[in-house]
């Protein structure tokens, strides 16, 4: 039995006994500081509280951060993805291929536009969309494939990318886990034709809520500014510097725009997001040697030449090992104080797809089984020694008492 690293009761929370927590550690949280309050209050100042002069600042500022000639800011990830998929001219009839494994929006985007998202399985180590059964999904209505860089690995572009150019699609990189990661030294967000961003609070570094699409393709980034601003050509702010007052909208857009004291938040931080990510990395690693000796319990492999982003930690369950399923693991670590999470149930399993779409169980065999066994672990910059020691604690209790004798 591996040692524990502090001293806790073997009596499980769950069953009455001292929890290693009294107070939840959630599995993520944002860092905002005097400085960030303070480059938001100075726009709060201004005039211009939206379509003012933060948004092209920001834009270009993460452009310059991920290496693009573009980036578009709207009001958050699902905002980005749907803009995405508008651009590419994604419409009824079109298919488009997403991994079964990511929140709902990488699917949902395709759906706003009436294309029908087609559910690709993942690789069973990583919960990598999987190249292979990207190929075996590939029809004359495939139009595009979005890759989620799940969890903040990045996937393997290199192979993605010949699978796209062989087949005459377009491939979109939901990056929305990965800000501040790298794929073969090169930066996340330069990897797609399009890719996408959330900063919402438990990302990397936020914006309250918002969202970034990186291109190098100056047409397509003028189609998603269009398109946050209700289809319309210009803005408010471009109109009172031309003097006039005449717009057109050219096209069914949404309001999708970003305010000017979100983009000063991100401003302020986006400067710490190589910090954020080391420390990111450096809990992972931690938490990598922790869980080695612990039964049943399986982190996911890292593959080489990728810098990982870790906006999460997950684990796998092997059950086989346990006397238990995940229900009882996860209800176990959340009475002992870890505030652990699941990320996520197979999108096509969520009622509006099986009702609308008539998917079922079956569809994606790998990320139904990984669903199943599956627990997001706390990681965020700002937790501590204790915190991290009190995760690798509960997880340890909660295995051994678990365990198959």
């Amino acid at each position: 039995m591996a040692t524990l690293i502090k001293s806790v009761t073997t009596d499980l929370a769950l069953n009455g006994g001292e929890p290693v927590r009294r107070s939840v550690l959630p599995y993520g949280r944002p860092c905002v500081d005097a400085g960030d309050v303070q480059a938001m209050a100075q726009v709060l100042d201004t005039e211009w509280l939206t379509t003012g002069p933060k948004v092209a600042e920001f834009e270009k500022a993460f452009a310059d951060f991920v290496g693009t000639k573009e980036a578009v800011a709207v009001c958050n990830g699902t905002a980005a993805l749907h803009s995405a998929v508008y651009a590419l001219g994604i419409g009824s009839g079109d298919e488009v291929i997403v991994p079964a494994m990511t929140f709902a929006a990488t699917a949902n985007c395709v759906v706003y536009q009436r294309g029908t998202p087609i559910f690709a399985d993942v690789d069973p180590e990583t919960l990598l969309l999987d190249p292979a059964e990207v190929e075996k999904k590939i029809t004359s209505r495939t139009k595009a494939l979005i890759a989620v860089d799940y969890a903040g690995q990045p996937c393997d572009y290199d192979v993605l990318r010949n699978v796209a150019e062989s087949h005459d699609l377009k491939l979109v990189d939901d990056a929305c886990h990965a800000v501040g990661g790298a794929y073969k030294g090169r930066t996340v967000g330069s990897l797609a034709d399009l890719n996408t961003f959330s900063f919402h609070p438990v990302k990397h570094f936020t914006t309250g809520e918002g969202g970034m699409i990186t291109t190098d393709d100056r047409l397509l980034a003028q189609r998603m500014r269009t398109f946050r601003n209700h289809g319309i050509t210009s803005d408010h702010r471009q109109r009172a510097e031309q003097g006039g007052f005449f717009y057109e909208m050219v096209d069914l857009g949404f309001n999708y725009r970003l305010t000017d004291f979100q983009c000063a938040l991100g401003l302020s931080q986006l400067p710490k997001v190589p910090d954020f990510v080391a420390r990111r990395q450096a809990i992972a690693g931690f938490y990598d040697k922790a869980f080695a000796g612990i039964p049943g319990i399986q982190p996911l492999k890292v593959r080489s030449a990728v810098s990982h982003a870790y906006h999460l930690y997950i684990v796998q369950l092997d059950l086989e090992q346990l006397t238990v399923d995940r229900a009882t693991i996860f209800s176990a670590l959340r009475a002992e104080g870890i505030g652990v999470n699941v990320h996520y149930i197979p999108v096509y399993l969520h009622p509006f797809y099986r009702a609308n779409y008539g998917l079922a169980p079956g569809l994606c065999p790998v990320a139904e089984a990984a669903y199943q066994r599956m627990v997001s672990l706390p990681i965020f910059p700002e937790m501590t020694q204790d915190d991290m020691n009190d995760v690798v604690s509960a997880l340890e209790k909660v295995a051994y008492f678990f365990r198959r004798k």
